[in-house]
């Protein structure tokens, strides 16, 4: 049977270049609806809207009398409107090329659904008058978002063979021959480590959110009945133990096949101290807004970040070369191939 989207790839054709900015655009878009949610949420805006998918039992959009808070909270939705836009231009562009890219495909749909999951869980929200633990499952479900679009822009480089065969570094084949086996069962062990031990690290970040002060809206919100400061704590020897195990990650990574791994790890670490001290600051001097919207973006950058580590070193680990901005083409290749495939 026949879609609209087979009909147009039997007509039109678009080059790799387009489905690499389509994912990225994915991934900037999940990181922006995680930052505005944190602007409703510090802004009291959560119930500006005060119904779902209304905005109130009688209009679509916030009236004037609603003031700011109405336009805050509507303009969030508006962006989701927009992401769904970004979602759909990755699966047009994924299915539109000419070499299959079934891996992107399926990211995109992904991100369909979770941006349809994650509206329900928003106007839960608004029906359950701003419970924190439904704020809680709203952003962790556009943390699912955003992990569904790191790894659909992972794949967009990874079905279209960007530096397949190369590390980056240039140093020969991505695949790590003339590493042993038990080395390279650490290496997968670290990163999944890691992974596992960040997302502990976001899940006690929306305990520790759920407990403070920021409740969302003006009026009277209950918190999560834990202790601020223990949680708070709690979670920042949790960025601790990430650090070390980025640390440990780093150091038994080799340079020979695994120099975009390397690379983005330092990055990931840099980006997680910087969020430690984002952190820290906030802590100190009583939440203030501007620094809870920073750490929330934060946030965003450290998950995009270990995931870009996590994919990429299982990416040189079953020797398929580098991810996202990585390794350039080998230059044993013809230098007409190498035009063909870097301006497709």
């Amino acid at each position: 049977m026949r879609t609209p989207l087979s009909w147009l790839a039997g007509r039109y054709s678009l080059g790799a270049r387009s489905v690499r900015a389509a994912a990225l655009g994915s991934v900037i878009a999940s990181i922006a609806i995680i930052v505005t949610g944190g602007i409703v949420r510090v802004t009291g805006s959560g119930l500006g809207c005060t119904d779902w998918p209304m905005c109130t039992g009688e209009t679509l959009a916030p009236t004037a009398e609603m003031g700011v808070h109405g336009a805050i909270e509507f303009g969030n939705r508006l962006l989701t409107g927009a992401l769904c836009a970004v979602v759909g231009w990755v699966v047009i562009t994924a299915r539109l090329q000419e070499k299959p890219m079934p891996a992107v495909l399926r990211g995109g749909w992904a991100q369909f659904w979770i941006v349809v999951l994650n509206a329900i869980v928003g106007g839960v929200t608004v029906w359950m008058r701003l419970s924190p633990y439904i704020v809680a499952a709203h952003f962790l479900a556009a943390t699912l978002l955003l992990t569904a679009a790191v790894y659909t822009w992972h794949a967009a480089y990874a079905d279209a063979g960007v530096g397949a065969d190369a590390d980056a570094d240039g140093n020969g084949p991505g695949a790590p021959g003339s590493v042993a086996p038990g080395s390279v069962a650490r290496i997968r062990s670290l990163s999944g480590a890691l992974v596992a031990v960040t997302a502990l690290l976001v899940v006690v970040g929306t305990l520790a959110t759920g407990s403070g002060p920021h409740a969302g809206d003006s009026s009277d919100v209950a918190r999560m009945p834990f202790d601020w400061t223990a949680v708070t704590v709690v979670h920042g020897v949790l960025a601790g133990a990430v650090l070390v195990l980025a640390g440990a990650l780093l150091s038994v990574l080799p340079e020979n096949g695994f120099g975009a791994a390397r690379r983005k790890a330092v990055i990931f670490a840099a980006v997680l101290l910087g969020q430690g001290l984002v952190g820290l600051v906030q802590s100190l001097t009583a939440l203030p807004s501007l620094l809870v919207m920073l750490h929330l973006l934060g946030s965003a950058l450290v998950w995009t970040g270990v995931l870009q580590v996590h994919f990429t070193v299982r990416r040189a680990c079953s020797g398929r070369g580098g991810p996202p901005g990585g390794a350039p083409l080998p230059r044993a290749r013809g230098a007409s191939t190498y035009r063909l495939i870097h301006h497709a």
